[in-house]
C-alpha cells in the first residue's frame, strides 16, 4: 500500500525508535503527525505535545485526533520496568500500564470512527515478543504487551469488516535507550540477540504497507511464541536458567548498594 499522501499519527515519535520510522515514513511522503512528551521532532513532520501515561494526558491527545484525519495510527510509544516485580513502584506500575495499553485502546477508540465511516484505514500497535513469552522480571512490561496482543485480535475482529487492517507488530530486543544498563547485563549474562534498531524500522514499516496481521520479528524467539501458546510449561523449563542469571543479577545489584550505604 502506497503511503503517499496518507494522514500517518505515530506516537512516541521523539524516541530513538520512533526518529527512525518518522524518517522512513516522511521519505514515502506520509503526512505525519508525532504524538510525544518531548518536543524533538524531526523538522518534517508535525508535533502535538502528549503526556500518555495519564487518563487526563489521553484524553486530551484523544480529543485532538477526533478532530483530524488519520489514516494510520501507530502506537509505538512504551515504557518498561526491569526487576523483580515486588520492587517497582505502584506509580511506574501504573504508568507502565497506561503508556504501553490504555493509551492505545483510548487512541483507536478516538480514530475508529472516522475510518469506520470512510471504510478504510489502520491501526498498528507495536507490541513486543515479551508479549507472547512472558518475561520474569519484566512483568508488567510483559502483562501489557500481552494485553496490547489481546487487544489487537480482539479488534481486528471486530473492524475487520469495515476495511479497517489491524497489524500487531512484535519485536525483540532492540538496541535501544529503552534497554537500561541492568537490561544489558542480562542480555549478555543470557546471550539475548539484540537487533538493530534500522532492521526493526525496515520489518515495521513494511508491514504497516503490506497491511500485515501478525508480525513476530526475531528467530528462534518467533518459534518459541508458537511453542509457548500450545506448550508453556516446556518454555519455562527453558527459561528457568535465564529467570535464575536475572536473580543473580539484582542480588548482586543490591548487595553492591548495601556496601555503599554502609
Amino acid at each position: 500500500m502506497p503511503l503517499r499522501g496518507k494522514n500517518i499519527v505515530l506516537t512516541g515519535g521523539a524516541g530513538g525508535m520512533g526518529r527512525l520510522i518518522a524518517a522512513e515514513l516522511t521519505a514515502l511522503g506520509a503526512s505525519l503527525l508525532i504524538v510525544d512528551r518531548i518536543d524533538t521532532h524531526p523538522a518534517d513532520a508535525a508535533y502535538l505535545k502528549g503526556d500518555l501515561s495519564s487518563f487526563e494526558g489521553i484524553g486530551e491527545v484523544a480529543a485532538a485526533l477526533r478532530a483530524r484525519a488519520c489514516d494510520i495510527l501507530i502506537n509505538l510509544a512504551g515504557i518498561q520496568y526491569f526487576g523483580p516485580f515486588v520492587d517497582q513502584d505502584p506509580a511506574h506500575v501504573q504508568a507502565c500500564s497506561m503508556v504501553n495499553l490504555v493509551a492505545p485502546v483510548l487512541l483507536s477508540q478516538a480514530v475508529l470512527p472516522r475510518m469506520m465511516r470512510d471504510k478504510t484505514g489502520q491501526i498498528v500497535n507495536i507490541g513486543s515478543i515479551f508479549g507472547s513469552i512472558n518475561y520474569a522480571h519484566f512483568v508488567t512490561y510483559s502483562s501489557t504487551k500481552a494485553g496490547l496482543k489481546g487487544f489487537s485480535e480482539a479488534l481486528r475482529r471486530e473492524v475487520g469488516s469495515h476495511g479497517i487492517a489491524v497489524t500487531y507488530i512484535a519485536p525483540r530486543a532492540v538496541k535501544t535507550p529503552l534497554n537500561g544498563s541492568d537490561v544489558m547485563r542480562f542480555a549478555a549474562a543470557t546471550r539475548m540477540k539484540l537487533d538493530e534498531p534500522a532492521t526493526v524500522v525496515r520489518r515495521i514499516v513494511e508491514a504497516i504497507r503490506a497491511r500485515k496481521k501478525d508480525v513476530y520479528i526475531g528467530f528462534p524467539e518467533s518459534l518459541f511464541v508458537r511453542l509457548n501458546a500450545v506448550l508453556p510449561r516446556i518454555v519455562d523449563a527453558a527459561l528457568a536458567s535465564d529467570n535464575r542469571k536475572a536473580g543473580d543479577l539484582f542480588q548482586l545489584t543490591s548487595t553492591a548498594e548495601n556496601g555503599r550505604l554502609s
